[in-house]
């Protein structure tokens, strides 16, 4: 499938932040989520997760490459292309 058939909202990795949060044993919350990011200097609202999640949330590129770290997979994956 191509990454560009499935635009629907304000980003491309809402549902693979979920997946990749849920996915884990145990779980990482969207506050530990959050904290994660803030280690890396990347500071946002507690709703913020929730909000890129959903897709009503622009992620840039300097969030994206964090998220990455925090839940540990690829920039790729999230962005669907793996």
């Amino acid at each position: 499938m191509n990454v560009l058939d499935d635009i629907r909202g304000k980003n491309l990795i809402g549902d693979r932040v979920r997946q990749a949060r849920c996915k884990t044993k145990p779980k990482i919350t969207q506050m530990e989520l959050l904290a994660r990011l803030a280690v890396r200097g990347i500071e946002l609202e507690k709703t913020t997760i929730s909000k890129i999640e959903s897709k009503t949330r622009s992620v840039t590129d300097i969030e994206l490459v964090a998220i990455a770290d925090s839940l540990n997979v690829s920039i790729l994956w999230l962005l669907g292309m793996e």
